[in-house]
């Protein structure tokens, strides 16, 4: 079958297997070439097997929950939308979550995903107590920080290429209400939105929609959106007495591929302009609920379709702290110049990084989707020398056309995890068509 993650772009032949038991998956890793897949919301290869996907979706339940410290077990195919429904009405919610609750715990751990807290606590590793990991022989290891410890390491962020994850416990936070304290604040240009990153950088929450086609004195303009749970005292009256229920919402679904020209300079710079008019009006504080602040795509359904029938591409780079100014701009200069269609653009700050080959290190991310053609990805390379001359680092969650010339250039780790995996015969096991691609 031809299979392709959520950015449409490769499409890759391969076998699909649905195990539902771990003897099914131990005969599935025996044949080799096989690498795990969730809910397909990594946007490149990164889970498509090579000879074989394994769809693990079959592999959702949740297995035990305890109140007094807010661990969960839970097998890896279990979505974090129904974490989300089933602990929410009872004061919890994720330690950590990515930009949408469509993905699997096992994907959330693979790919070690941020949040926009990574700058207070880190990336989801820091939330994992202990993972069962199947390795190539289809014997099943517990691995946590003491036990396996290398394993541990490598497995979060390794875009599965250790062994397949089976189940987690992770931590649950505790929280007072389902709404978020949001404070908009909009920035002018690039640098007054760091420095709002930088003066708030206490805040639980922070992130910025930044506008990548604004040149001159608006280079880098963006509206800065920090976030905390609102506790339920706070709250405005009418939600104080449910502050874990939120009204329903409506979902709207993108019914056919978008025409390829949609997305132009025009279309863009004027989305970009009215959503910066938008955010001015709305400076200040609000209360919002919680999928509306952490998930506000996934209230579009099937929105990658807006890129058209060849899909997208995503490029994600973090710069390290003490260049990223200069970095940004040279990349913002860069896009600018291209008149790349690109709408949703994210900066994010991060803290300190602290997996093997975990993706987030000190400094400012910058994620930018484009549609796929040749003009865009001939940018996106321009994009990658910018980043390289920084010292920075890449995505490979979000990763679909790298090159591993650039990828060891940008990150030395790559070498010792192609090493480990070749020593512990996860190689010819456990290959994606992102691993063949960036030889891992």
């Amino acid at each position: 079958m031809k299979l392709s993650g959520w950015g449409r772009f490769p499409v890759v032949d391969t076998d699909e297997s649905r195990p539902d038991s771990e003897a099914a998956l131990a005969r599935a890793v025996a044949k080799g070439a096989v690498i795990a897949r969730g809910n397909g919301r990594a946007y490149g290869d990164s889970a498509i097997g090579l000879a074989t996907t394994l769809n693990m979706r079959r592999f959702n339940r949740m297995i035990a929950f305890d109140p007094d410290t807010g661990q969960l077990v839970a097998e890896a195919g279990l979505l974090l939308s129904d974490v989300i429904d089933t602990f929410l009405p009872r004061g919890w919610f994720p330690m950590v979550t990515p930009g949408t609750k469509f993905v699997t715990l096992g994907g959330m751990i693979a790919a070690d995903v941020h949040g926009k807290n990574h700058h207070r606590d880190g990336a989801m590793r820091a939330s994992v107590d202990w993972i069962d990991l199947m390795g190539p022989d289809g014997q099943v290891h517990r691995c946590s920080r003491d036990a396996n410890a290398e394993f541990f390491d490598w497995t979060v962020g390794g875009m599965g290429l250790t062994g397949v994850i089976l189940r987690a416990a992770i931590r649950l936070r505790p929280v007072e209400s389902a709404w978020i304290r949001q404070r908009m604040i909009p920035a002018p240009d690039l640098d007054a939105a760091m420095a709002a990153f930088e003066d708030h950088h206490d805040a639980t929450y922070s992130v910025a929609w930044i506008d990548c086609l604004s040149t001159g004195a608006a280079k880098g303009r963006a509206l800065v959106m920090l976030g905390e749970h609102a506790r339920a005292v706070e709250l405005p009256h009418q939600h104080r007495l449910h502050p874990l229920r939120t009204p329903e919402k409506t979902t709207k679904t993108i019914p056919i591929d978008f025409p390829g020209l949609a997305l132009n300079p025009l279309t863009v710079r004027a989305f970009n302009a009215a959503y910066y008019r938008n955010g001015l009006r709305q400076a200040g504080t609000s209360y919002v609920d919680w999928d509306s602040y952490f998930y506000p795509l996934d209230a579009i359904l099937g929105w990658n379709r807006i890129y058209g029938r060849r899909g997208f591409v995503q490029f994600q780079c973090v710069l390290p702290l003490q260049v990223a100014n200069t970095g940004l701009h040279a990349l913002l200069d860069e896009i600018a110049a291209a008149r790349a269609g690109c709408f949703l653009s994210v900066l994010k700050r991060f803290g300190p990084g602290q997996g093997r080959f975990s993706f987030p290190m000190e400094g400012y991310t910058l994620a930018l989707d484009f549609p796929v053609n040749r003009r865009t990805l001939a940018l996106m390379s321009r994009l990658d020398a910018i980043t390289l001359a920084h010292g920075g680092r890449f995505y490979l969650a979000k990763d679909a056309r790298l090159s591993a010339k650039t990828l060891r250039a940008a990150d030395p780790r790559a070498e010792d995890f192609a090493a480990l995996r070749q020593a512990r015969g996860m190689s010819p096991a456990f290959r994606s068509s992102q691993s063949e691609r960036l030889s891992l």
